[in-house]
């Protein structure tokens, strides 16, 4: 099984990527869906975070607010890494849960885990090669103030709480440039799928008897 990394900055098309593998057959664990999943009320995560950030976080039927909990956030470094720290280790470890499932399932899959932060939380090395979407941090503001239909001291405090992309490009293996058309997107996806096959099939040969 070969255990992609997708990654890449806010509002950079990394979904978009990610659906263009899936089309090709790749297996995807989004763990921005399991993250929402281990804060479910009544779990320890979801416990952490009311007795930390208070029931003011919560909507009224009892799960977290999160647009509320990121607007926190957000603003303040302190409390961003303390929920960092409440949930990133429930996540990690439902990710490598799904993986176990995975490859006792299809031992031959190209798995896509699509990990926002997975440079800056060093799980790099818990995949087998890292795939970084990537556009120009301007279009990264411009796409994310109308994606998300907020203001441009708010983007800039978004993408301030990740590395700079343009940072995150040595750091991997494979660069998608996705500044350009959806059609030219799709090429560069093409061939990028065309190595990951490769790349399956080099790590299988390479597997002890």
């Amino acid at each position: 099984m070969l255990n992609v990394g997708l990654t890449g900055g806010i509002a950079s098309g990394k979904s978009t990527v990610a659906k263009m593998l899936q089309k090709k057959g790749a297996l995807l664990i989004d763990l921005d869906e399991l993250s929402r999943k281990v804060v479910q009320r009544g779990l320890p995560a979801w416990k952490s975070i009311v007795e930390y950030f208070g029931p003011e976080v919560l909507k009224d039927d009892g799960s977290i607010n999160r647009k509320k909990l990121g607007a926190i956030v957000f603003e303040d470094h302190e409390k961003l890494t303390r929920l960092n720290e409440i949930v990133h280790p429930a996540i990690i470890e439902r990710w490598q849960e799904r993986l176990a499932e995975i490859k006792e399932k299809f031992p031959e899959a190209i798995v896509l885990s699509d990990i926002p932060l997975l440079i800056e939380l060093g799980l790099g090395k818990l995949v087998d090669v890292v795939v970084l979407v990537h556009i120009p941090k301007q279009e990264q503001i411009n796409r994310l103030m109308l994606r998300n239909g907020i203001s441009r001291k708010e983007a800039l405090s978004r993408l301030n709480a990740q590395l700079p992309i343009d940072e995150k490009v040595p750091l991997v293996d494979i660069v998608v440039n996705n500044q350009d058309s959806i059609e030219k997107t799709q090429k560069i996806v093409d061939d990028l799928w065309q190595e990951l096959l490769k790349r399956e099939v080099k790590c299988r040969l390479s597997r002890p008897d």
